[in-house]
């Protein structure tokens, strides 16, 4: 499958990237590339393969459990931060109150 130099200038744009004519150009044949082997993969018949939940077949859950452990004070949390008011962290207004 091939990809026009607009839908990835369009990408490009979403992305908010500002791409060399070259990278645009690189970036457009290793997309088609991907959508010619998804095209593949999509090919592949199926049918008789059974759903996964995991891509290693027979693990347990590997994650620890849950447990209480000591954490900062709120004193030690705000000791680095440049500004601290009543108890909390003081961060710069981004939005306005219009």
């Amino acid at each position: 499958m091939s990809i026009e130099m607009s839908q990835v200038e369009h990408v490009a744009d979403l992305a908010r990237l500002q791409l060399s004519r070259e990278e645009l150009e690189r970036l457009s044949t290793q997309l088609s590339r991907i959508l010619t082997y998804m095209e593949e993969l999509n090919a592949v018949d199926t049918t008789d393969v059974p759903g996964t939940t995991s891509v290693v077949a027979g693990e347990a859950n590997v994650l620890r459990e849950d447990e209480i452990q000591p954490s900062l004070s709120q004193v030690h949390a705000l000791s680095n931060a440049p500004e601290a008011v009543d108890g909390l962290f003081q961060v710069p207004q981004i939005i306005s109150d219009r």
